[in-house]
This record gives C-alpha cells, sequence and structure tokens, in this order.
C-alpha cells in the first residue's frame, strides 16, 4: 500500500471512529480544508479511535487467527459459505457507522441548498414513488432501511467499492433490516440482518454467514446519477434529508482523492484482474447467466453501447454531469435498459450536441431512461437491473466478466 493509500485508510478509520464516539470531533476532523498530510496528523492527535479488539473465538470449531471480532454478535458461525479467513474488520465495529432506519425526505427544492446539480444521489423509482439519495449523506451511513412504492428497501453504498445497490428487504415473508457490520470481504461492505444477525455481501446480496446463509436478496433498480437529472425526471420525488439523528460532517467526504485510476484499493489483498485498471468505473449487466462490463472510459467516448447480454438486447446510455464524491471531476453517469416502447425496438444514437436520440423518431432521451423530448415525450425505457462499481471489486465476485471494447 503506498503512503497516500495508508494516510487516507487511517483517515477513514479515525474520521468514523470519531463520528462514532463523540459528535464534537466529527466537526473537528473535517479534513476537506487542510493538506493531506496536515489532515492527518491534527486528526490523530485529536482522537485515538478505540480499534475494537478481536475477541477470543465464542467456539473452538472457529479458527484462533480470525481477522474481525464475534464478540457481542449472535450470529451463527457455524454457517458459512465463505472461509471466514476471507472477512476482515474495516475498522469501526458493529453499527459504528450507523445506518439510517428512520429517514425523512423533503423536497428537491429544498434539498438545492445541500446538494448541488453535479453531485451524485441514488435514484431510485418504485411503482410510481421516486426518492433520490444523497451520496454525500450515503458514504457516512452506508444504509438506509426505507419504503418505496409500498416496496420495503434497503438502499446501501459502499465508498471502498463506489457499489450502489438498493434491494427488496423482504424474504420468505419476512422484512428484515440491515445494519453496518464493520467487516468486509475483498473491500466490500458486509451488512447485516438485524432479526438473525446473518452477515450479507452487499455486492451481491447473499447471505454468506449465519442462519440465513445462501439465501439472496432481489435488486431493484437503482441508478446513480446527478441531482439535476433527478429532478428534472422527478419533478414530484423526494429527497433523502440531513436530518438523520446523527451529527455528521455531510458534504465531505472522508475518502478524498480516493478513485484515482493510479490507486490501490484498500484492504484488498487478491490480484487484480488485468484487463483494466483496479479503480476503472464499470456498469455491470448480469443477464440469464451472462455477465457484461462497460468501462466509463468507453462510455463516455461512446454515450450509447447496444449490446446484448445472456440473449436479451439491451442498450447503455452515458452522459457528462456527474461529480466524483472523492474527486469532483465530472465522471458522467450511466444507465442500462431494455431497448423497446410500446413494442417497438429503438436504435439510439447520439447528435453533435451530444444529446441520445432514437433513430425512429428522434426523440431525445436523458440517462434515466426517460424521453425528454419529440414524439416520445414523457416514455420511459424499462430498466435493467445494473451496478456501478469500480472494477477490481466486481471482478473478484464475477472474474467471468465479458469487458466490452470497441471492434479495432
Amino acid at each position: 500500500m503506498n503512503p497516500t493509500a495508508r494516510k487516507l485508510m487511517s483517515r477513514r478509520n479515525i474520521l468514523l471512529a470519531a463520528g462514532t464516539a463523540t459528535v464534537g470531533l466529527v466537526a473537528a476532523v473535517a479534513c476537506g480544508q487542510m493538506p493531506e498530510d496536515a489532515a492527518v496528523e491534527e486528526v490523530e492527535e485529536a482522537v485515538t479511535p478505540q480499534a475494537e479488539a478481536v475477541q477470543p473465538s465464542p467456539s473452538p470449531d472457529l479458527p484462533a487467527n480470525l481477522q474481525f471480532s464475534t464478540y457481542g454478535w449472535k450470529t451463527d458461525f457455524s454457517k458459512h459459505s465463505v472461509p471466514l479467513d476471507e472477512i476482515s474488520s474495516g475498522g469501526p465495529g458493529k453499527d459504528g457507522i450507523p445506518s439510517i432506519d428512520e429517514p425523512l425526505f423533503i423536497t428537491p427544492e429544498e434539498a438545492t441548498l445541500d446538494v448541488g446539480d453535479h453531485e451524485p444521489v441514488v435514484a431510485v423509482d418504485i411503482n410510481g414513488e421516486a426518492k433520490a439519495y444523497p451520496i454525500n449523506i450515503l458514504v457516512w451511513h452506508e444504509i438506509v432501511n426505507d419504503t418505496i412504492g409500498g416496496v420495503p428497501v434497503t438502499v446501501t453504498f459502499c465508498p471502498l467499492c463506489n457499489t450502489a445497490i438498493a434491494f427488496d428487504r423482504r424474504l420468505d415473508g419476512t422484512v428484515y433490516d440491515f445494519g453496518v457490520s464493520g467487516n468486509l470481504r475483498y473491500s466490500d461492505l458486509i451488512m447485516y440482518d438485524r432479526q438473525t444477525e446473518s452477515w450479507w455481501q452487499q455486492i451481491t446480496g447473499t447471505a454468506i454467514v449465519g442462519a440465513l446463509t445462501g439465501k439472496k436478496l432481489t435488486p431493484v433498480p437503482a441508478s446513480m446519477v446527478s441531482f439535476l437529472d433527478f429532478r428534472t425526471t422527478y419533478p414530484a420525488a423526494v429527497v433523502l434529508s440531513r436530518d438523520t439523528g446523527f451529527l455528521r460532517s455531510y458534504g465531505r467526504n472522508p475518502y478524498l482523492g480516493y478513485d484515482n485510476i493510479s490507486n490501490s484499493p484498500f484492504l484488498f489483498f487478491e490480484p487484480v484482474d488485468g484487463r483494466l485498471p483496479a479503480m476503472e468505473r464499470v456498469v455491470t449487466v448480469s443477464l440469464n447467466g451472462e455477465d457484461a462490463a462497460y468501462p466509463f472510459s468507453v462510455l463516455a467516448e461512446q454515450k450509447v453501447v447496444a449490446d446484448t447480454v445472456g440473449g436479451e438486447s439491451i442498450v447503455v446510455f452515458h452522459q457528462p454531469g456527474v461529480d466524483s464524491p472523492f474527486s469532483g471531476t465530472d465522471i458522467g453517469a450511466a444507465g442500462v435498459f431494455a431497448p423497446t416502447v410500446d413494442g417497438e425496438t429503438l436504435k439510439f444514437t447520439v447528435n453533435d450536441k451530444g444529446e441520445i436520440r432514437d433513430t425512429e423518431t428522434q426523440s431525445k432521451w436523458n440517462v434515466l431512461g426517460r424521453a425528454v423530448a419529440g414524439p416520445l415525450e414523457g416514455k420511459q425505457l424499462q430498466s435493467i437491473i445494473n451496478g456501478n462499481h469500480f472494477w477490481f471489486a466486481w471482478a473478484v465476485f464475477k472474474p467471468e466478466t465479458r469487458v466490452f471494447s470497441l471492434p479495432n
């Protein structure tokens, strides 16, 4: 791990420990105002994080060299689908990063005071109800338990993997509530449900430890888009409020600079799939047993990519105008859709103004798959479940992924 990575990791653990220990220190460690070295030194002097000690295993059947604590957990550690030595502590303990369990919402107009036009939000639209979850809040909480369009959902974000995924939290007739375990596997967030305290891999939505091992949550469509695109598409929608019940430095990111393309991922000790840089952003699609990844570097150039995954036609849109939460640079946003409206399959192109248009009617479309001008104005393409990840995080779970590239 290079020196910058060590400092950022140190900062992450210190900030999160400070945030869960005393609210007064959270404001004191707003490091975005200081150079890297000064920030780390000042924070380290201000607070000594109380790292959770690895407790002796309560069961002789568990290895003694676990890299995480079993203390205080009701989890059935005898049941697991992955080797336990692949799991490590991320720093904070159980609920050290607090989920938001009673979310409050405000109008898009009210939210403009806290969320800039080009800041990323996670947009979820179910049964005609749309909500936005700003990344500048999610980065401090990682999980929001909510209900959208009558469906109980959990909206999750793993900063280390840049992975925003929403799940239906109903399973076999039970509604589960999720929290942050404080542990990671392959750098990815491990969630836990409060009903059985089983541990769940965020990127796959699969229970990997505990009574529910092997169970899988159903993902629901979620897009990381600009706040401007969200409120333009859904003017009557609502936005997660900073009134969370916790005092955090919302608007400041404790992972500043993490997404530099030359960086190495934190707490990731596996070989990186060399087909792409580890920190390359990719849009991923899994259909009928086939996995495909679309690098943002290609999408930014093409704007529209038509492809077939698992025998199904898809179209991937990319538009600029979304700032990275880590660096503030314009990384754009992407969406994946079935290219069909009212039974007619459309073809899409980009004109010299950078607008996405269908060739059949010349209607204009946005990155959320909504026709915003032309004969099809108001029509909505069906969203295809997709992910927005750093490449290393997706590839370690889906090594057989086909990486889309332009023909030579």
